[in-house]
């Protein structure tokens, strides 16, 4: 679901937000960046790859909370935190998107010491269905995994 890309020169978080279909928050989510200028030439970024097929954005309003957008859209808050960069206890403002999971896909997160067996015998499914549900993994701790649901 991700990929590293090499910055080129010139490039800004907006170009590169533009380029591979996602938002600027995101990539500075991501990639643990806060302020626009720590990117450079030459820096390599994760950025998301395919975002579009498996999450929907949402804007953030006045008084919500990582608990009443998980049950708004029956995703677990500690999923829907980590799926965003964030900590249960993080704050979150009006005007924020975040990214909602579609529904039919089921998601883990990587943590150190995951294997491409453990991974897919968590999805309960193969390892070779593990790796054509996901174009690159690097099973490095956080590493978003997604695996297509079979419809009942």
């Amino acid at each position: 679901m991700y990929d590293k890309y090499s910055i080129k020169n010139g490039e800004t978080l907006e170009t590169l937000a533009k380029k591979f279909n996602t938002k600027v928050d995101v990539l500075k989510s991501i990639n643990n960046i806060y302020y626009d200028e720590q990117i450079r030439a030459g820096m390599d970024v994760i950025v998301p790859k395919n975002e579009e097929n498996y999450f929907n954005y949402y804007v953030i309003e006045e008084g919500d909370t990582l608990y009443e957008i998980g049950r708004k859209y029956n995703i677990h808050p500690e999923l829907l935190a980590s799926l965003n960069g964030l900590d249960m206890e993080d704050y979150i403002y009006p005007n924020q998107e975040i990214l909602i999971p579609k529904s039919g896909y089921s998601y883990y997160i990587t943590k150190e010491g995951d294997t491409l067996d453990t991974v897919a015998t968590t999805f309960k499914i193969t390892r070779d269905q593990l790796l054509d549900n996901n174009e690159t993994i690097y099973l490095l701790a956080g590493q978003i995994l997604v695996k297509k649901n079979e419809k009942a």
